[in-house]
């Protein structure tokens, strides 16, 4: 059975963000300021193949843990469907 793991990897709230502090002072400079704080991050999108939704979970959170995220400044989620 084929799944689509949808993953988003972000750096944690307590690390800073440089990167979104520049979009949030390019976005201010074209004008646009009701944006209080922007993070940026990465989404990710696995083709899994497994027996069932709950393996391709565990396959999933494996491939985050050890190669997707940096557990020491980034945090991650994800959602799973059946493709």
């Amino acid at each position: 059975m084929k799944f689509i793991a949808e993953i988003d990897v972000m750096p944690q709230k307590e690390i800073l963000d440089p990167q979104g502090k520049a979009v949030k002072l390019g976005l201010h400079n074209l004008g646009i300021d009701a944006i209080d704080n922007v993070r940026i991050g990465r989404h990710i999108t696995l083709e899994i193949d497994a027996d069932s939704k709950a393996l391709a979970g565990e396959q999933v959170e494996i491939a985050c843990r050890k190669l997707l995220a940096n557990l020491i400044m980034e945090e991650f989620s994800y959602e799973i469907k059946e493709a």
